[in-house]
């Protein structure tokens, strides 16, 4: 990922010095469960930590590159740097193990931590929208249904809606971090005939992970693929929740707005413009992470034990959808704290249309009082559609219908127009979602 859609702690995950730190983990841990059942000397075990446990400083790096350069393998150029720290003891380390042990289970663990960082920001994006829901509670507002007035709710439902809807992400992210927190120490076909499966349950207690029950060569990919399916959801959370802001600040509506910061430019050549710069940018930011599930779930697909097609996808989409993601996560938290509400605008939209968000309620008054369905329907959609062509107010059309005045007086109409009525359910609503949350 780009510098411009990264945030360090992320990155640092992804970079060589964690990956080989993992690397040299699983390697001693593997040596000293080895040395407990006698496979190998307790001093050569002791000898990879005293010698080995050095930081992977940029000059430690370089010879790992330049000795992968000759050998055309990364795991060998690691372990043959390692045998330059460690010495002769070295000849004992990776004993009965395949590069794949180190690393699938070095993966894994990479894919926690971003799965821990990507939990903490939904966390604070959670907050952001709790708060800010709570906030305009009971702030009416039209709702839309294709983009066309329907009938009302308020403007903290709306952001209740998207609360909700994280708070199921971060359950399925939640889930996706124990399913991919498994290790495999167990040989070129998974069938442990050099190394003991002790040694993975040891290499995996220490590194905070589940033994991998059935592992080829590999850790089996469905793994993977869940993973990425679950980060590809969250971003179509947040492109949702995106485009709903992007639509409320066009300036036809504009009933909330990004925080338009002092000094900020929207164009370079229009100096009045107020563009929703931000949440466009999530739409793509969003697209970018899904457009990594696809070669995840054809990444389950391998060759008999294994085969290396998955790795440089891999290689790829795993920094970019993690760094991506946590970059949006923290961007949206941001534009929700921020977020301007135009509590006049949502009004005024609201009466936009003389009341037509009665219709149902006028509709279903008459049936209840005795008149078809179909004639109900009738009368009131052909008042309705008067007041599209501007041809009077909704209330003022009804009264003077006289076949609905067979059925209801005029006072009884009004009563029908009581916003109160459309949002009685609110506290009933919030309360479902925050109770446990």
């Amino acid at each position: 990922m780009i510098p411009r859609y990264s945030r360090p702690e992320m990155t640092a995950i992804w970079e060589p010095a964690n990956r080989f730190r993992i690397w040299f983990e699983i390697e001693a841990h593997a040596c000293d469960a080895l040395a407990n059942f006698d496979v190998i000397p307790k001093e050569a075990a002791k000898a990879v930590w005293e010698k080995g446990d050095l930081p992977y400083t940029p000059e430690r790096i370089a010879r790992i590159d330049e000795i992968e350069a000759e050998t055309r393998h990364d795991v060998i150029a690691f372990l043959t740097e390692l045998s330059e720290q460690v010495g002769e003891e070295a000849r004992f380390v990776h004993q009965g193990m395949t590069s794949s042990d180190v690393l699938d289970t070095c993966l894994s663990v990479q894919m926690t931590q971003a799965a821990d960082l990507l939990l903490k920001g939904l966390d604070k994006l959670l907050v952001a929208l709790k708060t800010r829901a709570n906030e305009f509670k009971h702030t009416a507002c039209m709702g839309r249904s294709h983009g066309i007035h329907a009938e009302p709710t308020t403007f903290g439902l709306k952001l209740l809606g998207h609360y909700a809807e994280f708070v199921r992400c971060r359950q399925r992210l939640k889930n996706a971090r124990t399913e991919i927190a498994t290790c495999a120490i167990s040989g070129p076909v998974g069938t442990f005939a050099n190394i003991d499966p002790s040694v993975e349950a040891h290499v995996a207690g220490k590194l905070g992970l589940a033994i991998e029950p059935v592992s080829t060569q590999i850790i089996p990919r469905d793994r993977h693929a869940a993973f990425f399916a679950a980060l590809g959801i969250v971003a179509s959370a947040i492109e949702r929740l995106a485009t709903e802001i992007r639509h409320l600040q066009r300036t036809e509506v504009r009933e909330a707005e990004e925080y338009f910061s002092p000094g900020q430019k929207g164009s370079s050549s229009m100096p009045h413009k107020r563009n929703p710069v931000l949440t466009e940018n999530l739409c793509g930011l969003a697209r970018l992470v899904r457009s990594t599930v696809t070669p995840a779930l054809e990444n389950v697909v391998l060759w008999h034990e294994r085969d290396i097609s998955h790795s440089s996808v891999e290689r790829v989409i795993a920094p970019d959808a993690t760094v991506g993601l946590d970059f949006a996560i923290s961007r949206l938290a941001g534009v929700i704290e921020k977020l301007v509400v135009y509590e006049d605008a949502l009004r005024q939209n609201l009466e936009k249309l003389g009341g037509l968000h009665n219709s149902q309620r006028v509709l279903l008054a008459l049936t209840q009082k005795g008149m078809s369905r179909e004639d109900a329907y009738r009368l009131v959609q052909r008042n309705a559609m008067e007041v599209w062509k501007g041809n009077g107010a909704f209330l003022n059309l009804l009264k003077g219908e006289k076949e609905i005045a067979d059925y209801l007086a005029n006072d009884e109409l009004e009563v029908l127009f009581d916003l109160g009525y459309h949002t009685k359910h609110v506290e009933t609503i919030f309360s479902r979602v925050l109770e446990d949350n």
